[in-house]
């Protein structure tokens, strides 16, 4: 773990009383073994016997004949610097290669850093203080450990620059927007001394970095504060909004894998056919056709023309979450029923499969044992990134049915601009993505063996 250097400087912040300690103990023991009086005297002896006046000419040496073979002119001056920076280092070189000979014969001792640390911890009652003054150096110290915790932090780790950047971002966009919410709010009626008593209430009369600092400070504590429109709390509207949300989402896309999976292999496995063909034509008709556009076309058909649906969304009534879920996973069925088939077609072909079959192995169990988990890895990237981009875009097909859901409710705060609204639909959707790719990218570990083995090199 100290051999990486952002990990180093990490565990040595978090054990920073631990680590004052041991650096104590670690120099009473240097001055005490002899070590460093040990060096300076071989440093002495090595002046004495000439070393340095023969690295020091060899160093000009080799100088003089490297500038006339370039045919460089250099001073004297500068020749005798070089020289001796070059000399300087070999000597170091020197020396420390001598006392490492007289520590493997067991003439001297030399302490390390490490060594004081072992020390310390070898006697019970510092462990324990050890542990209760660097906490969180030991808690970094188990991540580390193991790789597929230390996978997990890294990528939470990331996650938090993520938001606090699509934070940042989100919140100069609406500063620097030419829209009032004061002027959008009490109406071109509102006097200035109206618009003022406005913007020192949810304080938009502060500096930016103030308005940027107090929102972020409430992304942390989960308070928004109140939204400008209708006054009610930010993080209690998006709680109630978000689940919705998120419940078709996730509802739409497993869904869509459930049928794209099939569909895709299928495809694959018969390729050129007319399953094929009429799978992948519909796949691209899928792609093709707006969700906007589709909604209506669902409306129009099973809502007014066969009244079987609702035409609105209503939580209360699981029939009306039919046509919002299909409409939503429409073009994630489509992208993964493709990506299934390419991916498929691509390792089916491969030498490792020619090799299972020609064992004797059924053709199912070469297409389920080897074939399918290799071709997996670019399907589940698909499927993550259509997540994001379902959860993000899910504001038309919220408008189409009439869904109280966070998409709706950003594309409705916006055009104030409701700053605080904006930043927590913006800022918790993202999160929400965040921890999805993460999950996505831990399923990558799962379903291919070189990257857990490459999680546990590095």
């Amino acid at each position: 773990m100290l051999m990486h250097p952002t990990y180093r400087f990490f565990l040595l912040l978090a054990g920073a009383p631990v680590t004052i300690i041991v650096y104590f103990i670690y120099l009473y023991r240097k001055s005490n073994n002899g070590y460093t009086e040990a060096a300076s005297k071989k440093r002495e002896a090595m002046l004495a016997e000439g070393v340095m006046d023969r690295l020091l000419a060899e160093a000009r040496d080799q100088l003089t004949r490297k500038h006339r073979f370039f045919n460089q002119k250099i001073s004297s001056d500068q020749l005798e610097r070089e020289a001796r920076r070059l000399a300087d280092k070999k000597f170091d070189e020197e020396l420390a290669a001598a006392l490492k000979q007289q520590i493997v014969e067991g003439k001297i001792d030399k302490v390390t850093f490490g060594d004081a640390f072992e020390a310390l911890i070898s006697n019970p009652l510092m462990l324990a203080l050890s542990i209760i003054i660097g906490f969180p150096m030991y808690i970094l110290a188990w991540i580390f450990s193991n790789p597929f915790s230390k996978y997990i932090f890294e990528r939470l780790l990331m996650t938090v620059f993520v938001i606090f950047g699509v934070a940042f971002f989100v919140f100069t966009i609406l500063y620097i927007s030419p829209m009032n919410p004061a002027a959008n709010l009490l109406g071109e009626t509102a006097t200035n001394e109206q618009i003022a008593a406005f913007n020192h209430l949810y304080g938009l009369d502060q500096p930016y970095l103030v308005q940027l600092w107090n929102n972020l400070k409430g992304i942390l504590t989960f308070d928004l504060g109140r939204s400008f429109a209708g006054n009610e709390q930010v993080t209690t509207a998006i709680a109630n909004k978000f689940p919705v949300t998120i419940t078709l989402t996730a509802i739409a896309t497993l869904l869509a894998v459930i049928v794209a999976l099939p569909i895709g292999i299928i495809s694959a496995t018969r390729s050129n056919s007319f399953f094929d063909y009429t799978f992948m034509f519909i796949a691209l008709l899928g792609l093709s056709i707006p969700n906007f556009w589709q909604g209506l076309i669902f409306i129009l058909n099973f809502s007014i023309k066969l009244p079987w649906l609702p035409a609105t969304y209503n939580p209360n009534n699981w029939l009306s979450a039919i046509m919002p879920i299909v409409v939503l996973g429409t073009a994630l069925t489509a992208s993964v029923s493709r990506m299934t088939r390419s991916s498929t077609l691509e390792v089916i072909h491969e030498d490792y499969i020619t090799t299972a079959k020609a064992k004797g192995l059924s053709r199912g169990r070469v297409l389920w044992k080897h074939a399918i988990g290799n071709a997996l890895i670019p399907i589940v990237t698909v499927i993550g990134l259509q997540f994001g981009i379902m959860l993000g875009g899910a504001a038309v097909t919220e408008q189409v049915f009439n869904v109280s859901g966070i998409g709706s409710y950003i594309v409705v705060k916006q055009f104030i601009p409701d700053i605080p609204a904006v930043m927590g639909g913006v800022v918790y959707t993202a999160i929400t993505i965040s921890i999805v790719n993460m999950f996505i990218d831990l399923l990558y570990a799962f379903f291919d063996p070189r990257i857990r083995s490459k999680m546990k090199q590095y």
